[in-house]
Parts: structure tokens; C-alpha cells; sequence
């Protein structure tokens, strides 16, 4: 334990001294004085177990046991850093020895935890997951919904509370109404208090909890006193708190305190001073030996964003003899297919189990599939977030945003987590994560149920976002989303869940990336996606009455986007109209739009032409959401305006 406590003590001396030196850059949060909770609580934990923590989180990871030639090396930026130079001091992970992450994001990894205790307890090997959370993340909406979640499922996972004083600048009794006792009384878990600068008492504690948690106890909350000796970042001027304060917990040094038990143990000053040598000789060795890395090559740094998809062929269109099915069929059974030939599948959402979902798409899965199939409480940010731990502990989660218009509610579990951490850890975060959801107007679903917000998702880099507009393509897609190393969100529109079409054989898989040409035409481009690929081919049908002829494309996938299959419709027609149900402004057609016009200017014979919604929230009643929801009239008449130039 001393050891230990002296290797976080001297890499952040050094790594304070190197920031100083501007030979670290970035930002850099230490933990100096809070080495005893770290140790403590990593003391009796497997490789195999799983922490998440914090932007002050080096020692975590050196307490789990990360080494620290790799960790100074990545401060540094250079490549043969742990992560690659990719995440720096606040995003330290190593997934091989159940580190999935420093979060620059205050409690975003309570949730993430969660999904790795889902994971451990789906496969029955005892794990136990550790979140590690500042006094200052209680505040954050995701410690509710992730201790809330893990108390329900009672869930392998320790919560653990480094109580330092204060959330950034601000003291703790400016922060929270509610001690954590009583919080914790409230979640119905269990609450343990301990010195988080006696490193025996965190051990001992963290063991005792560690041993009833596998055997099945269900969630704790841990709340150790301790006490940070450097700013909330190094530059901080500290003005919110006096050196009296400072030098009082001084006196409380969890190095030095320990040294005195070891000495009234019967341990030598010399063997005390042989492992202090011991220890420094290491990291200086490190320090320099980090300094010899090589930085990363600038042609690397599209490495890591995107994990390479298998290679799939374009199946065939189903028999012209196959028997219907409907789109709401086609997610049911291509879920079902999954979750029986892949045991690291599993679903996970707001009535997803007793209820088959609000739409009841999923019925009938939770009595052949059992606990592979959850019922979560109404908490976004806790169901992203175990989709993303449990994907990074090697599940291939599928979990369900009953609206997309939700994202915004959990939008930092898609945006920081799912999309970075691969790339963060320098490729070594596994995300095979699945998020379904759906969208659809035209019902009077009003403002905060019918928005196309694909656009958004589309942005993130990391995130792929797919479309379907048909029922075999619905089936095709969602099974190559769930077979996908990436993290997929799969979005559906409502007003399809009733398409009838016929039925692929069981193996129909199309490959993520790739669009459709649904209609061959000579005259005029159409690309759409989703429920606007109809409204595209009936405008193509009625224009074809007036003797214009018209290509429809189906992106199907929305990110990456199928840019060849544009430019070689728009190379032979010479026209180009995109069609989506999203808002017109800052929509993907913007983005096809200034991909052709770059790529096939001079193919093109007419201005672009976009048809898309109007750049307001969706109406309540019938009239307005008619007059702003695009439809196959307002694409003929742009087909027109398009033929006549």
C-alpha cells in the first residue's frame, strides 16, 4: 500500500513539474493528498473488475495497476502513450485491466459503470464494478439515474465518493442540501463512511464491501473523507480557500500516516528509504524514457475514429414469392435472431420487456429471452450510459430511446462516450452499442414527439446513423447494427411500423454505409431517406406522368454517407434534389448538396434543389403540421422547377 501511495505521490509531483515546464499540455486536475482512497479502494480488486473515474482520476488508474511509463507518455502526447496520445490527463483508460476511463465529464462515468456491473452480472463471473465520483457529481442528474438503476437491478457495483471539500471552487455545504448518508438511505442502498486518508481503513472496508457485493448484496455507497492539496487544476489561484486549511490536512498526510503503522509495525527507516528510492528511480526512469517517444504521425489521425466493419455484399431483393411482413415484425424478429445466436446480446429500455416497448414491437422477447431482456426506470442518461459500460465489458447491448426527440436528455452519453471513447483510448474501447429509436410527424405528435433530428447525430464523429424505409431493409440494417464493432443508432420512423413488404430468408444482412438506387431514372436525382423515400417515389411516379424521369436514391444510412452512389446518379442525370423530413436549414441535404457540388460541378445542369420541413418546431394541429411537413406534392413541384432548367 505504500508503495502504491508513494507511485501516485511522486508521478504527480512529476507531472506537476512537467506541466510547469510546458512539456504536458492541456489540462492537468492532480490528486495529490487523496493517494490513500485511491489505493484503498483498488486494494482488493481483480484485473478483470472495472473502475470509471474522474478528470482527477491518475491515481485511480495507478491503483488499479496501470503502469507509469505509458501514462506519463500520454500526458506528453506522444503515440506509444496509453491511449495514443489521443486522451490525454483527463481520459486516461486501459480496458485490458478494467480501467474504462478518466472522464473530462463530472459523473458521466456512474453510468458507464453501471453497464459494466449489467454486463458482469448478466454472465454470472462475480465482477465488480467501481465508480469513483467527486462530492461535486452528486449534483449531476447521472448520479441519480445511475445509483437509482443499480439499486433496482441491485447491480455489482460500488459507488464511491471522494469527499475532498469541494466541487471545483465552490465548499461542499454550498453544493448540496442532503448529506450522502441520507441520499443514499433514500435509493435504498447501503452507505459506508470511512477516512479516505487511512489507507488500512479504505482497504479494509473496500474489501469487506467488495466480498458481499459478489456475492450478490447489490450497489453500496462508499463516502471517504479526504482532501485535495493542489487546486481544482494546476494554475488554479486558489482563492476560495485559506493555506490554514491547506496545512491542517497537511498534518493528516495519507503518505506520512501510513509510514508511522509501518514503522510501529517494526519496519526499518532504511527499508523505508530503499522503497522510497525504489519508487522514485521508476518514475524518474519513466519520465525519461517517455521523453525519448516518438509524438504520433500526423497521417494517423483518422485512426481510431471508426472501427473497420465487416465487408458485406449487397443480398439479394427477396423472392417476388416471399411472404409479407411488416416493419414492426421485421424489428421484432431481427432483434429476436440476435439475442439467440449471440449471448453477449441484450435489450435494455423503458418498457421494453413486460410491455414489448410503447408500440409493443417487442413482445413475447422477455419470456424466451428472460434478464436479457430489462425493463429500465424513465432515465436516458442511465440508459446510454449502461449501453456504453456494458459494450466497452465486450456485450453488444441494443438499448431503446422511446423518442428521439430525447436525445437531448442524454445526448452526453452518445456525444463524449459512445462516439469518443474509442478513440480516446487509442482504439482500445470496445463499442458495439445498438441505440434504437423512432421519429415520425404527421400525427399531431406536437413539438416535443415528431422532430427528424438525424442531422444532430449525423455531426458526431464515431456515430453511425442509419434509416431504413422498408420492412426487409429494416430487418437487413438492425441485424448489421447489432453485429457492428461501432456504436450505432438505428433510427425508425412510426408511421412505417405498419408497412407491409415482402419478407428476406433469415441471413438478409445489408451492409451499414451502402445506399439503394430504389428507381432508375435519366432526368432528375432524388435522395432521401426513410418514411421520404415513399413520398419520393410516388413524386417520381406523378412526374413521370409528365415525361420527366426520375432516379430515387434511399441513403438508408445517414452516417457514413454513401456519397459514390450520389455522384454517379448526378453524373448521369444532372440534376439533384434531396428530400428529408428534418428541417430544411443545416439538415443532411446540406451536407449532399456541398458534397456534389464540389465532387460533380460540372455535371450538374440546374441548381440543387432541397425540400425538407419548414425552420420551425413541429405544429400541434393538423392544418399547420400539414402546411410544414414536407410531402410527395412538394417534391413533384421541385422535380418540375428542376426538368424546366
Amino acid at each position: 500500500m505504500q508503495r502504491r501511495m508513494l507511485l501516485i505521490r511522486g508521478f504527480e509531483e512529476r507531472v506537476a513539474a512537467l506541466y510547469r515546464d510546458g512539456e504536458v499540455p492541456g489540462f492537468v486536475h492532480l490528486s495529490t493528498g487523496q493517494e490513500a482512497s485511491a489505493v484503498g479502494a483498488c486494494w482488493p480488486l481483480r484485473p478483470t473488475d472495472v473502475i470509471t473515474s474522474t478528470h482527477r482520476g491518475h491515481g485511480h488508474c495507478l491503483a488499479k495497476g496501470l503502469a507509469p511509463l505509458g501514462m506519463f507518455a500520454e500526458l506528453m502526447g506522444k503515440d506509444r502513450g496509453t491511449n495514443r496520445g489521443r486522451g490525454g490527463s483527463m481520459h486516461i483508460a486501459d480496458p485490458s485491466i478494467g480501467i474504462f476511463g478518466a472522464n473530462g465529464i463530472v459523473a458521466a462515468g456512474l453510468p458507464i459503470a453501471v453497464g459494466a456491473s449489467v454486463a458482469s452480472q448478466l454472465r454470472a463471473d462475480g465482477g465488480v464494478a467501481v465508480a469513483f465520483f467527486g462530492d461535486g457529481a452528486v449534483a449531476q442528474g447521472a448520479f441519480h439515474e445511475a445509483v437509482n438503476l443499480a439499486a433496482v437491478w441491485q447491480l455489482p457495483v460500488v459507488f464511491w465518493c471522494e469527499n475532498n471539500g469541494y466541487a471545483e471552487f465552490s465548499p461542499i455545504a454550498a453544493q448540496h442540501a442532503a448529506p450522502l448518508e441520507r441520499r443514499a438511505s433514500a435509493y435504498g442502498i447501503d452507505y459506508v463512511a470511512v477516512d479516505g486518508n487511512d489507507v488500512s481503513a479504505a482497504a479494509a472496508v473496500m474489501t469487506d464491501l467488495t466480498t458481499a457485493v459478489r456475492g450478490g448484496r447489490g450497489p453500496v455507497m462508499v463516502e471517504a473523507t479526504t482532501y485535495r492539496w493542489h487546486g481544482h487544476y494546476e494554475g488554479d489561484p486558489e482563492r476560495y480557500r485559506a493555506p490554514a486549511e491547506l496545512a491542517q490536512w497537511k498534518e493528516r498526510d495519507p503518505v506520512v500516516l501510513n509510514a508511522g503503522r509501518l514503522d510501529a509495525a517494526g519496519y526499518s527507516r532504511e527499508e523505508m528509504e530503499s522503497l522510497e528510492r525504489s519508487v522514485a528511480r521508476e518514475l524518474d526512469e519513466a519520465v525519461e524514457a517517455a521523453r525519448r517517444l516518438a509524438e504520433p504521425d500526423a497521417s494517423s489521425i483518422h485512426d481510431f475514429v471508426v472501427r473497420p466493419r465487416p465487408a458485406r455484399p449487397e443480398p439479394p431483393e427477396p423472392a417476388g414469392d416471399a411472404p409479407t411482413f411488416r416493419t414492426m415484425d421485421a424489428i421484432h424478429s431481427a432483434i429476436e435472431e440476435e439475442l439467440a445466436s449471440d449471448d453477449r446480446v441484450f435489450v435494455a429500455g423503458i418498457d421494453v420487456a413486460d410491455g414489448g416497448n410503447v408500440f409493443g414491437l417487442l413482445r413475447g422477447l422477455k419470456e424466451r429471452f428472460g434478464d436479457r431482456v430489462r425493463d429500465t426506470p424513465i432515465s436516458e442518461t442511465a440508459i446510454m450510459g449502461l449501453g456504453v459500460g456494458a459494450a466497452m465489458a465486450g456485450m453488444r447491448p441494443v438499448v431503446e430511446l422511446m423518442y428521439l426527440d430525447f436525445v437531448g436528455v442524454c445526448l452526453d452519453q452518445l456525444l463524449n462516450q459512445a462516439a469518443k471513447l474509442p478513440f480516446m483510448t487509442g482504439g482500445a474501447a470496445e463499442m458495439a452499442l445498438t441505440v434504437r429509436t423512432q421519429f415520425g410527424a404527421g400525427r399531431s405528435s406536437g413539438s416535443q414527439h415528431s422532430q427528424s433530428l438525424e442531422a444532430l447525430l449525423a455531426h458526431i464523429p464515431g456515430l453511425t446513423v442509419v434509416m431504413p424505409s422498408t420492412p426487409a431493409d429494416t430487418y437487413g440494417l438492425l441485424r448489421a447494427a447489432i453485429q457492428d464493432p461501432n456504436p450505432v443508432v438505428f433510427i425508425e420512423n412510426r408511421l412505417l411500423y405498419g408497412m407491409k413488404g415482402p419478407q428476406p430468408p433469415a441471413g438478409h444482412i445489408i451492409p451499414i454505409g451502402k445506399a439503394a438506387v430504389v428507381r432508375a431514372g435519366t432526368d432528375v436525382t432524388v435522395v432521401s431517406v426513410s418514411r421520404m423515400v415513399h413520398e419520393a417515389l410516388a413524386a417520381a411516379e406523378a412526374a413521370a406522368a409528365e415525361g420527366i424521369s426520375v432516379e430515387v436514391i434511399d441513403l438508408r444510412t445517414v452516417a457514413p454517407l454513401d456519397v459514390p452512389s450520389i455522384l454517379e446518379s448526378v453524373h448521369k442525370t444532372g440534376r439533384l434534389l434531396i428530400a428529408h423530413e428534418a428541417v430544411v436549414p443545416f439538415g443532411i441535404g446540406a451536407e449532399i448538396a456541398a458534397a456534389v457540388a464540389r465532387e460533380a460541378f460540372w455535371d450538374l445542369d440546374a441548381p440543387i434543389e432541397r425540400v425538407g420541413a419548414l425552420p420551425l418546431p413541429p405544429p400541434y394541429a393538423p392544418v399547420l403540421e400539414g402546411a410544414w411537413l414536407p410531402d410527395r406534392d412538394d417534391i413533384t413541384a421541385a422535380l418540375r422547377r428542376l426538368a424546366a432548367v
